[in-house]
């Protein structure tokens, strides 16, 4: 602000006095500045522990079996030539030959004998052991006591 009867002047740039020399007005500019910082505070620790939990479970499953008969029947019979083996239904017949010697060699069908196959499911329980694990964590005070104990599962 100029003070009456003072003519305006040009602030920061020159003025012309009345004696023709240039006057120079300085106007200083401030700033500020901000430092920031940080540190650490401790507010409290926790403690964590374990824990293994057994409980039993009682487990039921099929188990599959297969049984093998054997049964073996008598034939006697001359053949010309050895029987292969064969499916009957669920019998696998397996033929037996004897050489004979008579006055000629001739095929003598023995036995065969028969296997049936018969499958059978059971149901079957066991109990088990199984275990889980269980975690507790425990906030302990700092110097301060700020925190309270507290446990949390």
């Amino acid at each position: 602000m100029r003070p009456p009867g003072q003519p305006p002047t040009n602030a920061g740039r020159g003025s012309t006095s009345a004696t023709g020399t240039i006057s120079e007005e300085r106007i200083p500019v401030a700033q500020e500045s901000l430092s920031v910082g940080k540190r650490s505070v401790e507010t409290g620790r926790v403690r964590v522990r374990t824990t293994v939990e057994e409980h039993e479970a009682l487990i039921r499953d099929a188990l599959a079996r297969e049984e093998v008969e054997v049964v073996r029947v008598a034939i006697d019979r001359e053949v010309g030539e050895a029987p292969q083996v064969r499916e009957d239904g669920g019998t696998t017949i397996i033929p037996l030959v004897d050489e004979v010697i008579v006055t000629s060699k001739r095929l003598v069908l023995r036995e065969e004998i028969h296997i049936r196959r018969r499958s059978t499911t059971e149901q079957v329980e066991q109990a088990v052991t199984l275990r889980s694990t269980r975690a507790v964590i425990e906030r302990q005070e700092n110097e301060q006591g700020n925190h309270p104990t507290t446990t949390l599962t």
